[in-house]
């Protein structure tokens, strides 16, 4: 029997799921528009709202009066969250769907759970990125956090799998045009409503009542529980987020279009 070398054939899984990582990793960070939302505006934000009294925040932290930058770290943090695992997955998912890239990798020897799983590893790993940048940021500013940063991964972790799922189902259900749309008007909607910048005590108290129960909210609002008051895991807004996360991703599961 002859044996060819090399031996033709799919490789191993694990390394076509970090290949395809990869490769979305790059995608993402090389697009501007994709830029613009995941690195820029957040930072923009936090130094100009971080160094200008623009909106009166409240400074109160575990150890006792803090600074402006105390409140809106952990908000940029969420914002930072949902810009790269629901805009902007939702816009370049959206895009591929509809110049047939899906649906020429769904039949590639890469399975479709892989192709997704290879996505949420992208978007973690731009996540990574993300945070140490604002993080450099927010210390330069004189940023003082408190609290497990336990809590503080678990919190981000539901947050990326509440979002992801809300974007996936977008950009798997909706046209191109209409996802990019969306996507950037929800974008902008939470970062005034989410308690990202200005503090839901702001609102009306029937508004704010609602805006709790937004998965930004929730992020925001549990980071800055921890990070600014030193409070133990927020388990209520864990709960808010791990509810968006089942319901998002069971959605886009079932709806999702690859065609």
């Amino acid at each position: 029997m002859t044996t060819f070398a090399p031996d033709p054939g799919a490789a191993p899984l694990p390394r076509m799921i970090g290949a395809q990582t990869a490769l979305e990793t790059r995608m993402l960070l090389r697009n501007g528009e994709q830029l613009l939302l995941t690195v820029i505006i957040p930072s923009l934000l936090l130094l100009l709202f971080g160094t200008v009294d623009i909106i009166t925040v409240p400074t109160q932290t575990a150890g006792g009066a803090g600074k402006s930058v105390d409140f809106l770290a952990p908000g940029i943090l969420a914002l930072a969250v949902m810009s790269t695992a629901f805009t902007g997955q939702a816009i370049a998912t959206g895009f591929e769907r509809r110049y047939g890239v899906l649906k020429r990798l769904g039949a590639s020897p890469l399975p479709r759970w892989a192709l997704m799983t290879a996505k949420t590893g992208s978007v973690l790993v731009t996540e990574v990125l993300q945070i140490v940048l604002l993080t450099v940021i927010a210390f330069a500013l004189g940023w003082s956090p408190h609290g497990n940063p336990l809590s503080v991964l678990l919190l981000l972790v539901l947050g990326t799998a509440a979002f992801s799922g809300l974007g996936l189902l977008m950009a798997g259900t909706l046209k191109a045009e209409a996802t990019l749309a969306a996507a950037n008007l929800v974008f902008l909607l939470l970062l005034v409503g989410g308690g990202v910048i200005v503090p839901l005590d702001k609102f009306p108290a029937g508004v704010r009542s609602a805006l709790e129960l937004l998965p930004i909210s929730a992020l925001s609002d549990g980071l800055r529980d921890v990070l600014q008051h030193g409070a133990g895991t927020p388990w209520a807004d864990a709960g808010i987020l791990g509810v968006w996360a089942v319901l998002g991703l069971g959605a886009a599961a079932r709806f999702f279009r690859w065609e």
